[in-house]
């Protein structure tokens, strides 16, 4: 159904009787800028708003999104949130405030630092098609519609036809914007008259609001200021989850972490409460390489033996071994090579947004693989630690060292056999690529039979996300090999450390552990090591890290993965099927030992669901709840029935079901 446009404040109105305060509105703002929503009662109401600069013909020269700007700024101060940025030398400040159910207020100022012909700066609303495919538009008094292709002219007659030409927009004015589709309406007031047309854009409508320009002069600028108001049906239908414990998937061992030292001051107090408070799996941890073998005409295995070792190289070692002390393997990667080892020397390399790509020296070959192997032996026979895997981090995109694929796979086949011929049992991790999306560099190793008996995992990082066919092919790739899938980093937005108030959020704490529960169901890994378990990027907040005040203490992220923790140690992950839209899941057993774990995101409103499937045994469960307003507290009326186990699952929330409860340990 659509509603009319006087209902809007009403249905606001009424919602906000019926929820918590904190639950009951909240305008998702991404740390770059972009509006990706508003919920109300937990149910999200979907758009995405985006700054661009386009060109007379309407090609966009820059838009505001994820690593796209080079320092974003992000502050939230109670229910208002600013966001500085600059793209293509035009300054954006924007703030949003909630302000009550379903209604925000939003101030924008732009100034352009850069005269350009033909240029100018919008305010872009972009309305996926899912929702908005039937929605009427309309700005004042006129609808705003695509325009219709143009003919393709002499498409008959020539031999080769003519592409149809883009037509021109229809841009309409007014001070009300509303947007109504079945279900869903938004409505924006603006404090002045604006100009808007609609484009489509990837299948979906955009519409684009002149903030700048046409020709950007330098000092230009400009304020607008609009009242965003949303309405929707909310969703309360229940849910079934039904498991099936008859076909277990692969193994998954649990939570694993990330231990590459960089902050002295701060990291030991964050680990120390990680490693009491989580049960890990898996830990990964840093070569310093350069520091390590910084001279290439000295034997560093030898230095390291006559009590020569830098002090950086000893603390990755005692890392380790901390690690594997308590039965967690462990994963070694090397991020800075030495200077000796890099092709034309590091003066001749570029630091592009972070991103060096280091070459390797090709004569130096045989030098850097006794080098690293030297590493691993010293960690074996003086820490007393061999590790399980190791891999250059990301090499598929050059942070710090470039493969391209097939050098990747003949690094895995000499380094491997090298490592061997030495005693080493230590295997290497293919791939640990940047991103899912990368499958193809690990093709050439994937298909080289001479490289698979030195391959012990495989292994990707999760920065961008990917759709879930990436996902799957990842999970084949690790099952032609019948090895297990790691996700080496675990974590959203890779340029985070820069505007680190994101990490209090619960948007942001909710799109991890979204992503999270859907590798986990898709690809089935064997571990995902959160990036990081020290205090960058940390899961805690407090005692200084990032500048914050106040004691050490956990965020809703922390929460969240201490669920995630407590899945019973040598699961399987189980197949299910879910009929709740919004919902993710991930369901895993130690059958041997009759613990079942159900872990569900609901991305919606409060609703009722139903777990089946669980052994008749299973007569009483305990179920966990994460929010911005709960960490990891026991949800008290839970039904047990012969149907299966039901309970109220609070809106957008992690929930975890447990049937038997494990104490938090990391003894195995």
């Amino acid at each position: 159904m659509t509603y009319p446009s006087p209902l809007i404040a009403c249905i606001a109105l009424i919602a906000s009787l019926s929820a918590p305060a904190s639950l009951s509105a909240q305008t998702e703002v991404m740390a770059w800028g972009n509006i990706t929503g508003t919920r109300i009662d937990g149910q999200q109401v979907a758009f995405e708003t985006s700054y661009r600069i386009v060109d007379k013909d309407l090609n966009i020269l820059s838009a505001t999104g994820k690593e796209r700007q080079y320092r974003p700024e992000y502050v939230r101060s109670g229910q208002r949130q600013t966001v500085k940025t600059s793209l293509e030398q035009v300054f954006v400040e924007q703030t949003v405030e909630d302000r009550e159910k379903g209604i925000a207020g939003v101030s924008v100022y732009v100034r352009s630092d850069t005269a350009r012909k033909s240029v100018a700066a919008y305010l872009c609303l972009d309305l996926p098609a899912a929702v908005y495919k039937e929605a009427t538009i309309t700005l004042g008094k006129e609808q705003l519609r695509l325009a219709p292709p143009s003919r393709q002219a002499d498409a008959i007659t020539s031999a080769t036809p003519r592409p149809a030409r883009q037509p021109a927009p229809r841009p309409a004015a007014g001070t009300t914007l509303s947007i109504k589709a079945a279900g869903n309406e938004l409505q924006l007031t603006f404090s002045r008259r604006i100009i808007a047309f609609v484009k489509e854009e990837g299948g979906n409508t955009t519409v684009y609001i002149h903030l700048l320009g046409d020709n950007l002069k330098k000092g230009q600028s400009a304020r607008l200021h609009y009242t965003l108001q949303a309405a929707a049906e909310i969703d309360h239908r229940p849910v079934e989850i039904a498991i099936d414990r008859h076909n277990p998937g692969r193994l998954f061992a649990g939570l694993g972490g990330n231990f590459r030292l960089q902050n002295p001051h701060t990291d030991p107090q964050v680990i120390d409460y990680c490693l009491n408070n989580l049960r890990l799996a898996c830990g990964r941890v840093e070569m310093p390489w350069q520091y390590w073998h910084p001279d290439e005409h000295t034997d560093p295995l030898a230095e390291a033996r006559a009590g020569r070792l830098d002090a950086r190289v000893h603390e990755a070692m005692k890392m380790a071994q901390r690690l594997s002390a308590i039965g967690m393997p462990v994963i070694v990667s090397a991020w800075f090579p030495p200077e000796w080892a890099i092709e034309g020397g590091s003066s001749s390399y570029k630091n592009e947004g972070g991103v060096r790509a280091y070459r390797l020296d090709p004569s130096r070959k045989e030098a850097i693989y006794r080098s690293i192997a030297g590493y691993l032996t010293h960690l074996k026979q003086a820490y007393g630690v061999e590790a399980a895997l190791y891999s250059f981090n990301e090499s598929d995109l050059g942070i710090d060292i470039l493969h391209t694929p097939y050098e990747h796979a003949g690094f895995i086949k000499e380094l491997g056999a090298c490592m061997a011929s030495r005693g080493l049992s230590v295997k290497m991790l293919l791939g640990d690529n940047s991103d899912a999306t990368t499958f193809n560099f690990i093709l050439p190793a994937l298909n080289d039979p001479d490289a698979h008996k030195y391959i012990g995992a495989i292994s990707f990082h999760s920065w961008r996300g990917c759709d879930d066919e990436t996902l799957k092919a990842w999970g084949e790739a690790a099952r032609k090999l019948n090895v297990p899938l790691i996700i080496g980093e675990g974590s959203t937005d890779a340029a985070a450390w820069r505007y680190p108030q994101i990490f209090k959020e619960s948007a942001f704490a909710f799109y991890e552990i979204n992503l999270y529960t859907r590798i986990c169901a898709v690809s089935q890994p064997l571990s995902i090591l959160q990036w990081q378990l020290t205090s960058d990027y940390s899961l805690l907040w407090g005692a200084g890290i990032f500048g914050s005040e106040g004691p050490l203490r956990p965020t809703q992220r922390f929460w969240n993965l201490r669920q995630l923790s407590q899945t019973p140690g040598q699961s399987f992950a189980l197949p299910f099927a879910c009929n709740g839209e919004n919902v993710n899941c991930a369901a895993f057993g130690n059958i041997a030992r009759g613990r079942y774990a159900v872990h569900i995101v609901n991305n919606g409103a409060s609703r009722r669901v139903t777990v089946k499937g669980l052994p008749p045994s299973v007569c009483s469960a305990k179920v966990y709840v994460t929010n911005s307003e709960a960490g990891m507290e026991a949800i008290k009326e839970v039904d047990s029935a012969p149907e299966g186990i039901s309970f109220e699952m609070p809106p957008i929330s992690f929930i975890t079901l447990l049937t038997d409860e494990e104490p938090v340990s990391n003894h195995k």
